[in-house]
């Protein structure tokens, strides 16, 4: 990490970080006072989107009907398939309360950034003591996309918006498949929002449908 002086904050990104189980520890030997951002969405969009990446990248992949289960007949899902896997965020946690208080993390909900980007930015500067810089004139919704975008309203530069391997369409996965995913994670679900005092509604998401 790069020096910090005083009044910067540094900033790291790595997905991986959040289910990797050396990483609490070693971060918190290195840095214990590190603030902590996880962006969590419903696990089983997640799941779906982790495939269309790989499936993207090895076309010759078996279906996701396939790899989420050890025995569809009986219903047993894989679990040890890293894309239902890190879905089950209160596994990870755990590993994380061992050695950060939960008052060092912060959870953004990836629908929310969707849908009010502004309001959940509001969150995170507020959790890292920062101004509320950042705002909704900062941000446009890219239909083609579905996605926002980032702008900078003092600048005429073009607005910063999701690459090519962002955003895209998903396979049509069997409605009993889904069905049987969100039975998998509901006590999972439950148990996170428990962990961390937030209910993020996947599953009254998952009844409007």
């Amino acid at each position: 990490m790069p020096k910090t002086l005083d009044g910067q904050i540094t900033m790291e990104k790595t997905p991986s970080y959040f289910v990797t189980n050396e990483a609490p520890k070693r971060i918190h030997s290195m840095a214990k006072d590190t603030k902590l951002i996880v962006v969590v969405r419903n696990p089983v969009t997640r799941a779906i989107s982790d495939y269309t990446q790989t499936l993207s990248k090895k076309p010759e992949i078996p279906t996701f009907e396939v790899l989420a289960f050890k025995n569809r007949t009986l219903g047993l899902i894989d679990a040890s398939w890293s894309a239902i896997r890190i879905g089950i965020y209160a596994l990870h946690l755990e590993n994380w309360l061992q050695y950060f208080p939960l008052s060092q993390i912060l959870f953004v909900s990836g629908e929310r950034l969707i849908i009010d980007p502004a309001g959940e930015m509001a969150k995170v500067q507020d959790f890292l003591g920062l101004k509320r810089i950042v705002t909704e004139k900062h941000f446009y919704f890219n239909k083609t996309k579905g996605f926002p975008c980032l702008k900078k309203p003092e600048d005429s530069s073009a607005p910063r918006c999701l690459g090519k391997s962002k955003g895209r369409t998903h396979p049509k996965i069997d409605p009993d498949v889904i069905h049987r995913l969100r039975k998998f994670y509901k006590p999972f679900n439950v148990m996170f929002y428990q962990m961390t005092g937030q209910d993020f509604q996947w599953e009254q998401e998952e009844s409007d449908k």
